[in-house]
């Protein structure tokens, strides 16, 4: 037999409480007494995370094999439908593991934060607790609306109050077949074992009920008077009351930044998905690892604790941790919930340490408390917490930092940023336009782009390419200021371009389909597509076909001007900012090179959201191919042939690039551009788009196995594009890596646009640089073959041979 004493033992032993049940109930609770007037006793659980420190590997496992088993009562497709909905505060842990469990089900949790500007979407009340409101705050207000099953989680079904209040509220409003109910423990009385049929009766609903063990409290009558009582003597005489300011100061708590994934919710406070939960798994491993790195080298005994409702974020952390230090790695929480701590082997709460709340909440001031921490033989803890909750109340000297430091010889804080969903615009911007579409501007159909540009069509912009790039070099003019000639492709290169498009069909429509499905499941179940003019429309129109074909979802898609050394159309993204959640677009382009315009991006977003005060925009711009190695959603790293590089205009829409000039654009206009209606004989901007789509039911499965490959792999941007050019650039003597065009797509944009100097082919480079020799030939540039050349082939320009190559700011680059 054990000789463990069982936590529940003092309680039972004078108070008379006895609990029955499941064999393996007593090892998954104790019994503590309530400084609570509704309830005498205290069922503390050993697995939840919450007042008694656990493997994060134990807590995790109950919640997320809960949510298994809801996957198979449910059935897979009932399973793709659900919503999970967690109890503030000591279920918001569970309930997100349940959901990891479910599997695609978005999560949601209570809270008694209020949050202004979001709009309540429910609310009830929870009897015995000692704070008793509770919130319902989604951000997206059809969250709780859909027809599919309700999975509602609570660490204990006892009387099923709380549970029912919820249902009865949001059935009234939101009714729906089903709900399933699930529990760490089922502790009904047998008065109230009847009461959840007849509750499904009354609504007109199936309620199942999943918990990983049963039984029942037996109370004695007069309990909550003897409880009363002993709470009175007992917290008088007590000496492991740890209050605020006892102990010893230690040393001051280290700082560690997490790295916290741009986008993903702390928590569950206003809703959770499937595609967050995917990109914070890829972010893990690197937050463990500087947890890790800021340990000390003697941590033998780890505790992370978390922040009240902010319980998953720190589970993960713990759990990630675990399984990459030596240490013995524990988590647990910090609660609002007053229980009497009692230093004896057979009490569930030996040591509480209290301390002022630091999160400024909308109750007011209060005492907040950490279980079984002191004493515990912590030689490290780690304190996760939301940005909201890292206030000088958190760092005073009677703070939580200071009680855990007189504990822990180690104390580190990791802050989690709070997420707080946009607010909408309650007013259109009355300067700016709608978005132009197809007829009037672009070959394109209406619903396929819309184009947050002006129409410069009338206005003359056009120049050779020698003249222009000598303007350009005397004048200090900027390349965005004009317009190249458009290239009339000839009779052979359009040729060219056919052959090209149906041998490189398939395997475009394959990559459309894997970068798709990536920023699906990473980035925004519903993006906001913004692709940058032009050479990114057509990916973005792909795209916005494929979420169509294989999802039946119809995204929005916009086309924004980007211009080196200036920056992205500030204009665009206030538009964007005023009609869509701005963590839900995401930049589109075609390929990148050696990643000049992915950084211009991360600038110009950063100056973006510090000088307008709006947040949320993601620079991580998804792009078709990424030779360059300078993205991580992408579709792939090959440097291939991309047809849409082969041509210009007419394959784009018959757009023209974009033009920023400041006597045709004003402070309130979005950039321009010209649609070049007079080249339709010519246009293959649909048929480009209508090849490449036709192949979609072909590569679904390729499609969808590339980006599955994809989620599983390390796609940490290298930057070995830059490096290469950086190398290409002082061999060849040119010292600048502005006037290296790596890629098949960036060479060819030089032998269209430009005054090339020559082009660099990897040594048996076949097809897929057909039409460069072809265009190289009519422009008389040389094509040099190269044995070591990370890309099919390089692009060079040289002011030492041309006049008016462009640098880093779009200017002339002089030697």
């Amino acid at each position: 037999m054990s000789n463990v004493v069982w936590t529940g033992t003092w309680v039972a032993e004078r108070l008379g409480v006895e609990l029955v049940g499941d064999e393996k109930l007593s090892d998954l609770l104790g019994l503590a007494l309530r400084r609570n007037p509704r309830r005498a006793h205290l069922l503390v659980s050993n697995v939840l995370g919450k007042h008694v420190p656990q493997s994060p590997s134990v807590v995790y496992g109950y919640g997320f094999a809960l949510g298994r088993r809801v996957r198979e009562l449910l059935g897979t497709q009932s399973a793709r439908a659900a919503v999970v909905l967690g109890y503030a505060e000591t279920a918001t842990g569970l309930g997100h593991s349940v959901a990891d469990g479910v599997g695609l089900a978005p999560y949601l949790h209570s809270t008694r934060r209020p949050v202004a500007g979001v709009a309540t979407a429910g609310g009830f009340e929870e009897s015995h607790s000692h704070a008793t409101s509770h919130l319902l705050l989604p951000e997206d207000p059809g969250l709780l609306s859909g027809p599919g099953p309700l999975v509602l989680v609570d660490d204990e079904f006892s009387t099923g109050n709380t549970v029912l209040n919820t249902i009865r509220e949001l059935h009234a409003r939101y009714p729906r077949e089903r709900y399933v109910i699930v529990a760490l423990v089922d502790m009904r009385s047998a008065a109230d074992l009847g009461r959840l049929e007849d509750f499904a009766q009354e609504i007109g609903a199936r309620v199942d009920l999943v918990t990983a063990a049963s039984g029942t409290v037996r109370l004695p009558e007069g309990v909550l008077e003897k409880g009363q009582a002993l709470v009175a003597r007992y917290a008088s005489t007590n000496g492991q009351e740890q209050v605020a300011g006892s102990g010893a100061r230690g040393p001051d708590a280290v700082r560690v930044e997490l790295g916290w994934p741009r986008g993903v919710p702390d928590g569950g406070r206003h809703g959770f998905t499937p595609g967050h939960r995917i990109r914070l798994d890829g972010a893990l491993p690197a937050m463990a690892a500087r947890i890790a790195d800021a340990l000390p080298d003697s941590a033998r005994r780890v505790l992370v604790l978390g922040f009240e409702e902010l319980m998953y974020a720190p589970l993960r952390l713990a759990r990630e941790l675990e399984q990459v230090v030596a240490a013995d790695v524990r988590y647990s929480t910090t609660t609002r919930s007053p229980v009497l701590a009692l230093d004896d082997p057979g009490y569930a709460i030996r040591t509480r340490l209290v301390f002022p709340a630091h999160d400024d909440p909308d109750d007011g001031p209060g005492e907040r408390y950490a279980y079984n921490v002191a004493g515990a033989g912590f030689d490290a803890v780690v304190a996760v917490v939301d940005s909201t909750a890292d206030t000088p109340a958190l760092h005073a000297p009677d703070g939580l930092l200071a009680q855990l430091a007189a504990h822990s010889p180690s104390v580190l804080l990791a802050v989690v940023p709070s997420y707080v969903p946009a607010r909408p615009s309650t007013e259109r911007p009355s300067m700016l336009p709608e978005p132009l579409r197809g007829p009037a501007f672009s070959s394109y159909p209406p619903d396929e782009v819309g184009w947050l540009l002006q129409d410069l069509s009338d206005v003359t912009l056009e120049a050779p390419t020698e003249e222009r790039e000598e303007a350009i070099q005397s004048g200090g003019a900027h390349y965005a200021e004009s317009l190249p000639m458009e290239y009339q492709p000839s009779a052979q290169y359009q040729e060219l371009f056919h052959a090209a498009l149906g041998t490189s069909a398939a395997r475009i429509a394959q990559a459309v389909g894997a970068v798709t499905e990536l920023v699906l499941a990473e980035r925004s179940p519903r993006p906001v597509l913004v692709s940058l003019a032009r050479a990114g429309t057509p990916v973005g129109v792909l795209m916005r076909r494929w979420a169509q074909h294989r999802h039946g979802l119809d995204l929005p898609h916009y086309a924004v001007s980007i211009v080196r050394g200036r920056g992205i159309d500030a204009n665009a993204l206030r538009w964007l900012a005023a009609h869509h959640d701005p963590a839900d677009v995401v930049f589109v382009d075609g390929w990148t090179g050696k990643g000049a315009i992915t950084r211009e991006l991360v600038q110009a977003v950063e100056e973006f959201e510090t000088l307008e005060g709006v947040t949320g925009f993601d620079p991580e711009i998804a792009v078709l191919a990424d030779p360059g190695s300078c993205v991580r959603t992408y579709g792939t790293r090959e440097d291939f042939l991309i047809p849409s590089a082969c041509l210009n205009s007419t394959v784009s829409g018959l757009i023209s690039r974009t033009v920023l000039r400041s006597d045709l654009v004003g402070e309130h206009d979005f950039h321009g551009a010209k649609f070049y209606r007079e080249l339709a004989g010519s246009d293959v901007s649909v048929d480009f788009l209508d090849t490449v789509a036709a192949h979609f039911a072909d590569v679904a499965d390729a499609a969808c196995a590339q980006a599955k490959e994809l989620l599983a792999a390390d796609r940490t941007p290298t930057w070995e594009g830059w490096a290469a050019v950086e190398r290409i650039s002082e061999e060849y003597e040119i010292h600048d890596v502005n006037l290296v065009k790596p890629g098949v797509g960036e060479t060819t944009r030089v032998l269209l646009r430009r005054v090339p100097w020559k082009i660099l082919a990897r040594a048996g480079a076949g097809a897929d640089l057909d039409h460069v020799r072809l265009l190289a030939e009519q422009r008389g540039v040389p094509v040099e073959e190269v044995a070591e050349l990370p890309y099919t082939c390089v692009g060079l320009i040289h002011p030492k041979y041309t006049r008016g190559a462009t640098g880093a700011d779009g200017k002339a680059v002089t030697v």
